[in-house]
């Protein structure tokens, strides 16, 4: 089936099995139905069997047509996303980029990225919704979600782009109050707040450095269902809490706030690419993504 021209027959013998006519099926190719007729003659004779049916009024596939004709629509459709990924490819990203990520992360983290993204492709224009809902992709506009933590549904197409550290954090003050050999069960008896976003906000479970676990169930004085307001409430001192990393990154950096337990390591997360079903990636979709997934392989060796 190396012979270029079999590709030809096989979207001629589905254009008549789809069509359930010749006439039809040559309007839809744009050639002549002596064409589409000879051609598929002389795929039923390359293959040995009979595809299709004729009558005066219809022509319809036979059972072995109908089993070919399956096999037809995967080759087409897989023979049609070469050439429009080979499109694609040559082409420089344009157009309209629609995604969603969480509130946290899209402004610590996808925001820089759509910055530098505009930056070296002019030609784009990105629309953000930030949202900590999981917006549903299936027959909306969205090109991608950016999702971050653990993946539920394993029947999404997803990307990893990274990964990020959940960290105990509160003001050098407060960290003072838990002795340098002590372990999580002291955070009991210290003021927390609570990410109501959160699953479990107020349940966590620490792994030592030998590997021993240990859950602490924290007491929150504070309750919040936003990330951004609860790294507020903890740089004013107001309590401990678990942050992701990218959030916390810069007030560690300045020593607002501390790594608290630093030998006891909590459970890290992904971050993911979800996209909507569809038969390849334009150019912009994939062209962001590699700025993304760059960005973050620096920010994990930061």
């Amino acid at each position: 089936m190396g012979d270029p021209r079999h590709l030809n027959r096989i979207a001629y013998f589905a254009a008549v099995a789809e069509t359930g006519s010749f006439t039809a099926a040559a309007d839809r190719l744009g050639i002549t139905k002596a064409v589409v007729s000879q051609q598929v003659a002389k795929l039923e004779e390359e293959v040995g069997a009979s595809l299709l049916v004729r009558t005066t009024r219809k022509v319809r596939p036979t059972e072995a047509g109908i089993a070919f004709h399956r096999r037809c629509v995967v080759i087409l459709r897989e023979a049609e996303d070469a050439f429009g990924e080979l499109a694609e490819s040559a082409a420089a990203p344009s157009g309209l980029l629609r995604l969603t990520a969480p509130f946290d992360y899209g402004v610590a983290v996808v925001v820089p990225a759509i910055a530098a993204f505009a930056a070296a492709h002019p030609a784009c224009k990105t629309d953000m919704v930030l949202s900590d809902q999981s917006l549903d992709l299936v027959g909306g506009t969205l090109d991608l979600a950016i999702r971050v933590g653990w993946l539920t549904d394993t029947s999404l197409q997803a990307r990893q782009l990274g990964s990020f550290r959940q960290l105990l954090v509160g003001t050098p003050d407060l960290a003072r109050r838990i002795g340098s050999g002590g372990g999580p069960e002291e955070i009991v008896a210290l003021p927390f707040i609570a990410n109501t976003a959160l699953r479990n906000p107020l349940l966590w479970q620490f792994t030592g450095t030998a590997g021993e676990p240990r859950t602490v169930t924290a007491r929150a004085t504070i309750a919040f269902d936003a990330t951004f307001a609860v790294r507020e409430a903890v740089r004013l001192g107001a309590g401990l809490s678990v942050l992701p990393d990218y959030c916390v990154a810069e007030d560690l950096a300045a020593g607002h706030l501390v790594h608290i337990l630093p030998d006891w390591t909590l459970p890290s997360g992904g971050i993911h690419a979800v996209f909507p079903a569809a038969r390849f990636r334009p150019t912009k979709v994939r062209a962001f993504l590699d700025l993304l997934t760059e960005r973050e392989r620096l920010r994990g060796r930061a």
